[in-house]
């Protein structure tokens, strides 16, 4: 009877309430199972993997004992959130995630009911969760608000912002603190230091035992005993005392892989409180995988791969990617000039600065998901005399907009912006995507904003803002591999506000800002089939703008195309206002841009989002056509 083969679980579960016929030891088992299915989910498609398994436990504990969707289950961020999918009705399209018409990678309130708040930038749950509590007491939708945030993110400012506004309303509020000493890198700065001195050492172990049923289901006579016990632990751990400060109650920490700790402690939590509540989960990421644990990332984002090995599917492109080629670049810079210093959120390996940080460590600064600390920080940095490279994702760089305007662009201080994934990024989504740095920095006076049309541009723009020193200074550059050419030894600083002719042509012109630049070319051969040829232009400066070789491209062409990785208000527009203040379009110019269209475009491959949006080689030879009134009968498909 004990070797008999276990009943699986998971396929009984259609929804979270299926967990509610469970026992404690039916929990367990379905922990297992949906690991174990998570894991072979993510091979196939590839993915946030160690997030997820390190809250596998947490999942069904949360599932089981909240009553989902009434409750709302608001996942911080969302990497973390595969398992909540495969629980809540998803398991059959599990392997869609992150295709073109399939589950999204992070939460997404259009998906399911059960993603009450979309997320995938950090730090918003507690926000989020508190106008849900508050709603809920006003007469809006009914139940609970459950917030779970990692320790990473809740090294940022507005989680605090959040907190400190929660214990002052003494609304009740659940927080689940998952703390697994890693967000995507290490977690830096005094709160993680703090938080690891919560569960340091032998106060932890003891602290696992006293919390397993919590003080009140203890029987009666023991209850006292473990009153002045958990006192004792916190003073000797300094526990709860910040989040205590800030008007919570505080349990923990507890074990997150132990669900005779979680199931006991949320059940009393949810039938107890009164007000605003923090539970302290200790969690492993990559947790029952050891590929996963083993990694230096712990599973952070992977692309397909074995189960059995946990090796990836390598990319079959020999060229580099824009981000191994910025670090390079950085670097040569930094050997020439000891002023260059360089500063990330949270982010040394997506952008390419944990290299940086290996050749000039004092140079280096992580400051953890903070991005309005890091453009400031930086403005600081500048005003010092130092040269430094605010290193931040297209779509992340937007957290920190007033810090750009207010402290850097007002005050003309030399903040050399290295903007990464900018454009469509693909399997991310809309969330991800760099479409508006374009438009919310070129509107800023005194700003410098280039875009690189292949890695040998991104390098000679990374010596560009290394030399320049006059104000603050972007450059752009997307996700993924680049496009082959060959790369200078050195950069070479350009020109400012000046663009390049590609190829002369006549008739139309078409004028490329950034690595569309390619698809421009290939929209050009095939145009030259059909006997016209394009003059070519590479813009490299949204601002300043290039007027020389505007207003030459304009008068000489019967059209102008301008074609970016951005959206609606960015290049073309501030091209469009020259034009018109020169009096062109009085001309009888045809003037056209293709620019990201006015949505957000859902996950798909970076190819498919821009044929999508309009923007692949086939479209700009289609518009070049429909410009110039050239009949299109014959077209290739």
């Amino acid at each position: 009877m004990e070797n008999r083969p276990k009943t699986p679980l998971l396929d009984r579960v259609r929804t979270p309430a299926d967990l509610k016929s469970l026992n404690d030891r039916d929990l367990r088992q379905l922990a297992d199972e949906l690991r174990a299915e998570t894991i072979a989910a993510v091979s196939v498609t590839g993915g946030h993997l160690g997030a997820g398994l390190g809250v596998v436990e947490l999942t069904v504990a949360l599932h089981a004992v909240f009553d989902t969707p009434r409750d709302k289950l608001i996942w911080d961020v969302g990497h973390q959130c595969y398992p909540h999918k495969i629980l809540t009705g998803r398991r059959d399209r599990i392997r869609t995630l992150r295709s073109e018409g399939g589950l999204s990678g992070f939460t997404k309130r259009s998906e399911s009911a059960y993603d009450p708040f979309g997320a995938a930038h950090s730090s918003t749950s507690i926000s989020a969760a508190l106008g849900f509590a508050t709603a809920a007491d006003l007469g809006g939708d009914p139940g609970d608000a459950i917030a779970v945030i990692g320790d990473g993110a809740m090294s940022a400012g507005m989680a605090f912002e959040a907190m400190n506004n929660a214990g002052a309303m003494k609304r009740r509020l659940f927080v689940i603190l998952n703390d697994n000493e890693m967000s995507i890198a290490p977690p830096v700065g005094a709160l993680s230091a703090y938080l690891s001195r919560i569960y340091a050492g032998n106060p932890f172990q003891e602290l696992k035992s006293a919390a397993k049923g919590m003080v009140s289901l203890l029987p009666e006579p023991f209850q006292e005993g473990a009153r002045r016990a958990k006192e004792m632990l916190k003073g000797m751990t300094v526990g709860g005392t910040l989040f205590e400060e800030l008007g919570f109650s505080y349990v923990g920490p507890i074990d997150g892989h132990d669900l005779d700790q979680l199931l006991p402690v949320l059940r009393t939590a949810r039938d107890r409180a009164t007000g605003p509540i923090l539970i302290h989960v200790i969690t492993k990421k990559g947790k029952g995988y050891a590929p996963a644990e083993q990694a230096r990332d712990k599973g952070h984002a992977t692309g397909k791969f074995d189960v059995l090995t946990g090796v990836q599917a390598k990319s079959a492109s020999n060229a580099p990617s824009y981000t191994k080629v910025f670090a390079q670049a950085l670097i040569r810079e930094a050997e020439q000039d000891d002023k260059i210093v360089a500063v990330t959120a949270a982010m040394p390996d997506g952008t390419g600065l944990d290299l940086f940080a290996a050749r000039f460590p004092r140079r280096t600064f992580d400051v953890g998901i903070a991005e309005q600390h890091a453009v400031t920080f930086c403005a600081g940095l500048a005003a010092g005399g130092m040269k430094p490279f605010c290193t931040i994702y297209s779509t992340f760089l937007q957290r920190g907009y007033d810090q750009v305007v207010h402290d850097v662009a007002i005050q003309n201080l030399p903040v050399r912006f290295a903007i990464d994934r900018a454009g469509l990024v693909g399997q991310d989504g809309a969330t991800h995507a760099g479409a508006f740095d374009i438009a919310y920095l070129a509107n800023l006076p005194g700003f410098v904003v280039m875009a690189a049309a292949d890695e040998a541009d991104l390098v000679h723009m990374v010596a560009t803002a290394a030399a320049h020193n006059t104000g603050p200074i972007a450059f752009r550059y997307p996700r993924g591999e680049g496009v082959g050419v060959e790369l200078p030894a050195k950069g070479t600083p350009l020109q400012i506000g000046k663009g390049r002719i590609i190829r002369e042509g006549s008739r139309v012109a078409l004028l490329s800002f950034g690595t569309h630049l390619a698809e421009t070319i290939k929209a050009a051969e095939a145009l030259t089939t059909r006997g016209l040829t394009p003059t070519i232009a590479d813009a490299r400066f949204a601002k300043p703008l290039d007027r020389d070789l505007i207003l030459h491209l304009a008068r000489t062409h019967e059209a102008l195309i301008t074609i970016e990785e951005g959206a609606i208000g960015g290049f073309a527009s501030h091209v469009a206002h020259l034009l018109a203040n020169e009096g062109i379009f009085d001309t009888g110019l045809k003037f056209r841009s293709m620019v990201l269209p006015d949505t957000f475009i859902d996950h798909a491959t970076p190819e498919a989002m821009y044929r999508a949006a309009g923007m692949d080689a086939s479209q700009i030879e289609a518009k070049v056509l429909e410009t110039l009134g050239v009949a299109v009968v014959g077209r290739r498909a």
